[in-house]
């Protein structure tokens, strides 16, 4: 489980007369369960990545904070990363190593040995239906190889708790499909706590459980897809989202639990 509360961060942007404050996130939190894929949805600039971030533990928050299976991130970072798997949107392979040692590599961070680093890799190579790939180096890749070897590199330590920032961007049907596959079996069958971060109405309708929209760094509102076109007194999911996020008041937001 994953706990977000009252997450908060502000970037200056320029200098001198210039500079400004960006206040990227402000007040967001929100749960995302085991067994379950969370669905935090907003347009580009909305605090998606801001979010996912500060919950990895790769920036600090000025305010709030995330717990991972009750670990505080801030407090003990080390064990609360040692239950997560976290997929950014830079991707971040090494190109001069093969997918299987890039996979391996990240298992030995995660203190597996080798041996085990090496069963897991070929584990998800099955899994991933990306066993061709294993002992190719990664530079060349395109974006589907890439990214499953990215997610293997996730997965390795078998966290019950996945991050994944925009992980279709640059996909192609058939990749997305395949994702969408190994998430519900991650889901379904292991009971993972997974949150996805998308703009993409459609993935959110396929995939996810319970959805939180983000808009001008805050929580919106949070619900089921059914939830959320009640909540707007619609069918269409794309039409439900323009009125909740873009008629949102700039003020305090309106948190449906």
């Amino acid at each position: 489980m994953i706990e977000v509360l009252g997450l908060s961060k502000s970037f200056a942007q320029g200098a001198g007369r210039h500079r400004r404050v960006v206040h990227a996130v402000q007040g967001v939190s929100f749960t995302a369960a085991n067994g379950c894929i969370t669905g935090l949805l907003g347009s580009n600039g909305a605090g998606k990545t801001s979010t996912l971030r500060m919950a990895a533990a790769l920036i600090e928050p000025d305010a709030g904070r995330v717990r991972v299976d009750g670990i505080d991130v801030a407090q003990q970072p080390g064990k609360a990363l040692a239950r997560l798997g976290v997929l950014s949107d830079a991707r971040g392979l090494y190109p001069r190593l093969t997918a299987r040692e890039n996979i391996v590599y990240f298992g030995r961070l995660h203190g597996l040995s080798r041996l085990d680093a090496e069963a897991r890799a070929a584990e998800l190579a099955q899994r991933l239906d990306m066993r061709e790939l294993l002992d190719r180096r990664t530079d060349g890749f395109s974006q589907g190889e890439r990214m499953k070897t990215a997610l293997a590199r996730a997965l390795v330590h078998d966290p019950p708790n996945i991050v994944l920032d925009e992980p279709t961007n640059g996909l192609d049907v058939l990749a997305t499909r395949a994702l969408r596959e190994v998430l519900r079996q991650l889901r379904d069958e292991q009971g993972k706590c997974i949150i996805f971060s998308t703009h993409i109405m459609q993935e959110v309708e396929r995939l996810c459980d319970h959805v939180v929209v983000i808009a001008r760094g805050r929580t919106v509102v949070q619900g089921t897809v059914a939830d959320l076109n009640a909540i707007s007194g619609g069918s269409d999911f794309e039409e439900t989202f323009v009125k909740l996020a873009f008629s949102a008041p700039e003020t305090e937001p309106a948190v449906r639990p």
